[in-house]
């Protein structure tokens, strides 16, 4: 699985985190766990694969917020008991 984060600009309130999330879903249909913090600028997501950084930015500038960087990186899942 692969964590991707975007530093975004531009939230004020809980209706931009939905607004965010829902842009996210929309651009990466394979998007689980997508989640938005106004408090730390940020959002969050996992996917299999990689995602398209353009086409993620591109799609969040379109709703009026800016997205200053998208960062990606392996994430495993962290289970009860720690088994890989």
């Amino acid at each position: 699985m692969i964590k991707t984060t975007l530093k975004i600009e531009g939230m004020m309130c809980g209706m931009c985190e939905a607004h965010i999330c829902d842009t996210i879903r929309q651009a990466v249909p394979s998007a689980k766990k997508v989640e938005a913090s106004r408090k730390k600028e940020e959002a969050t997501f996992l996917t299999d694969e990689p995602v398209n950084a353009e086409l993620i930015k591109s799609a969040i500038s379109a709703t009026g917020y800016t997205c200053l960087g998208v960062v990606s990186e392996p994430y495993e899942k962290k289970g009860l008991f720690g088994r890989k």
